[in-house]
């Protein structure tokens, strides 16, 4: 199993350089990190005084992963879940914060455990967890990855906007989707035809 750091620095070279992209609602990022989170640390990287789209511009790679570690990873607690479901969790943790405990509590409700969807990793969560997947341990993480991606679906059938990062403009697989797949077996992959058919109310 890969190390959190080498997790980390797969999350930060899987997000890219600076962008500021207008339909993104999480603003100027760089290396996945928002401008919002360098403000909630009060990262000023620039010395200025306040916290800008150029200290976004200014953070380095190292420090986009010792960010993840330390708030995407340990401070919500992914490292207390079992350790086959902590690489999906984390990256999307990094994706999309506090829901990617949702749907995972969304997928122990499914399967049968009545813990909170509170989008945090307390004791109820961190035990019917580690109870699912004793009881699943083959599918878990493919269960986990595909409840993801049915996330990253519902949320561009709801905003128009994000639908560019579900769909590419050939009409094939977005990066949302295939960021989700890679952490499921292919054989739990979408066929491009089964893609399409689930976007094409979208035209």
């Amino acid at each position: 199993m890969k190390s959190v750091q080498e997790i980390a620095e797969e999350i930060v070279a899987r997000e890219g350089g600076f962008v500021d992209d207008p339909d993104d609602p999480g603003g100027a990022t760089k290396y996945g990190v928002t401008i919002a989170t360098l403000r909630r640390l009060g990262l000023d990287l620039t010395g200025d005084g306040r916290v800008d789209v150029e200290d976004v511009k200014r953070l380095g790679r190292d420090q986009a992963r010792d960010i993840f570690i330390e708030h995407y990873y340990y401070r919500p607690g992914i490292n207390k879940l079992p350790e086959a479901i902590r690489p999906s969790v984390f990256d999307m943790y990094v994706n999309a914060g506090a829901n990617a405990i949702r749907i995972l509590q969304g997928l122990l409700r499914k399967m049968g455990w009545m813990v909170a969807v509170d989008g945090v990793i307390g004791p109820e969560t961190i035990e019917a967890t580690w109870a699912a997947y004793e009881a699943a341990k083959e599918h878990f993480a493919n269960a986990y990855g595909i409840e993801r991606r049915n996330y990253y679906y519902r949320l561009a059938d709801r905003r128009p906007a994000s639908r560019k990062y579900a769909r590419r403009r050939d009409g094939s697989k977005g990066g949302w989707i295939l960021r989700a797949e890679s952490f499921i077996d292919p054989e739990y992959h979408l066929s491009e035809a089964e893609h399409r058919a689930r976007v094409a109310a979208w035209d």
